[in-house]
């Protein structure tokens, strides 16, 4: 027999004010018990140090959780030059110093643009990178010897603007692809300017679809549980389809709806209400889909419209008790 999962099933997206001091996944823990969820997950890790934009998925949010790791970011950071550090942040030892030459304008936005565009990075040893089933900060801290260059990856820095600087700092302004440590690019745009560098302080300002606009601090959710406003609190989880806006749209009846539910496939040219046709798509697209029921203002899943016309079911959600087949 199953057992019965504890807490309330509720799902949607929360965008926390990450504050600083604390691990993502000690705000995940304070979310899920304040709002007494059965199910929840955060959607990629900020360091300690890092304040701003934390989506928590909770309920049948999570199933999308990755695809929000995979979005694109934008962070504000303070690069303090002159020291390079440990963990390339400030909560490292300092592991050297060197003079901070005086930069012209043209000098710092040469380097900036150096930086921009498809780079190669190396991760910094401090992360939760793993080599051979241990994290690398974990080898860090025991004093272990790695290459660590053969971990170097790709990533885009799609936007690098300064928005201030001064005599030993910078601040930088970037938007980028996942998988991009801005302690590395820190030490990077440090290093094309003839000194070290670190990373002061930094702040995420978007995550995907998600903005700082749209953030409550763990202060404002504590007070609403504090006075038992849970109807207040239910009110500021963003609808599970808002990880998903960049994707097209089909309605389908909830006959459909049932057959995709239990893995079946549907034909495209019957969806109620904006095929895959009227989004643009070609005969030959291959897109997935965002799947909502007809005339209401829930997501069922996202499916995938396929060459032949038809519609396959590809991550579903639970909806009118019918439990979808990859559930």
């Amino acid at each position: 027999m199953a057992r019965k999962k504890k807490g309330r099933e509720i799902s949607g997206i929360l965008v926390i004010d990450k504050p600083a001091g604390v691990t993502s996944n000690g705000v995940l823990q304070q979310v899920k018990r304040l709002y007494n969820a059965a199910k929840a997950g955060h959607t990629g890790a900020l360091d300690p140090i890092a304040t701003g934009v934390l989506p928590i998925c909770l309920g049948e949010a999570t199933k999308f959780s990755q695809r929000l790791l995979d979005s694109d970011k934008r962070y504000t950071t303070r690069v303090q030059l002159g020291e390079s550090r440990t963990t390339a942040d400030i909560e490292g030892d300092v592991l050297e110093t060197a003079a901070v030459p005086e930069l012209t304008e043209d000098a710092k936005q040469a380097v900036l643009a150096q930086c921009k565009g498809e780079i190669t990075q190396v991760p910094p040893m401090y992360s939760a990178l793993k080599h051979e089933g241990k994290k690398l900060y974990e080898l860090a801290r025991e004093g272990k010897d790695f290459d660590i260059q053969s971990k170097a990856r790709q990533v885009s820095i799609h936007k690098l603007e300064l928005l201030g600087f001064g005599s030993d700092w910078l601040e930088l302004d970037v938007t980028c692809s996942k998988g991009t440590y801005i302690r590395s690019l820190a030490e990077d745009v440090a290093k094309g300017l003839g000194t070290l560098g670190h990373v002061a302080v930094l702040r995420r300002l978007g995550a995907g679809p998600y903005q700082a606009d749209m953030m409550i601090t763990m202060e404002e959710l504590q007070a609403m549980r504090d006075a038992d406003a849970f109807s207040e609190m239910d009110n500021r989880l963003l609808p599970t389809y808002t990880a998903l806006e960049s994707m097209p749209i089909i309605q389908v009846t909830l006959a459909q709806a049932q057959d995709l539910l239990h893995g079946r496939a549907i034909q495209a040219a019957e969806a109620v209400d904006n095929p895959p046709q009227s989004t643009g798509l070609g005969p030959q697209a291959q897109v997935q889909l965002r799947l909502f029921h007809e005339g209401q203002d829930h997501l069922i899943g996202v499916a995938e419209y396929q060459a032949d016309g038809t519609v396959q079911p590809k991550r579903l959600l639970k909806v009118d008790g019918i439990n979808p087949s990859n559930d």
